[in-house]
């Protein structure tokens, strides 16, 4: 009879036991990944971009962002007076050939400026945002010293 009591308890406790440790695992945090706009956000901070003249540069990345969500197409955009042309916007299909970006955005007066290498996030009227990295201008990389090797002597 003293046994049937114990059987449930270390069942109970074994079940208890169970669902502690399920939570447990469950609660951690998982690593935050980066999207493709953060990673080349990154990039434009550390290093910085040459200046952005006027012209029409194809090769641009334009990222499509939506909550914690991005997409980054390579396009084409023209330059005008220092500011992007948002009419003048084109994604690049992989056959080499483009098509201009049909968006209607919710502030279509407002100057799209340039600074270090990208634009001004543009908000569409579904509240997409939209940015554009001009990446051939991405300063390139500090040189760094060479590390010498830890000593290896026979002595």
């Amino acid at each position: 009879m003293f046994n049937i009591k114990i059987l449930p308890m270390k069942k109970f406790l074994l079940l208890i036991i169970t669902i502690v440790l399920f939570t447990s695992a469950k609660a951690q945090k998982p690593e935050a990944v980066q999207t493709c706009h953060q990673k080349y956000v990154a990039v434009f901070e550390k290093r910085g971009a040459f200046p952005i003249e006027d012209g029409i540069y194809d090769n641009v990345i334009i990222t499509f962002r939506k909550g914690s969500l991005a997409d980054c197409f390579y396009g084409k955009v023209k330059v005008q007076h220092g500011d992007i042309v948002p009419q003048e916007m084109y994604l690049k299909f992989e056959d080499d050939t483009y098509e201009r970006l049909q968006k209607k955005f919710r502030y279509p007066e407002e100057k799209v400026t340039i600074e270090q290498g990208m634009s001004k996030t543009m908000i569409m009227s579904d509240d997409e945002l939209i940015t554009v990295l001009f990446v051939k201008n991405i300063r390139p990389k500090k040189k760094s010293f060479v590390k010498a090797a830890d000593p290896d002597f026979d002595l």
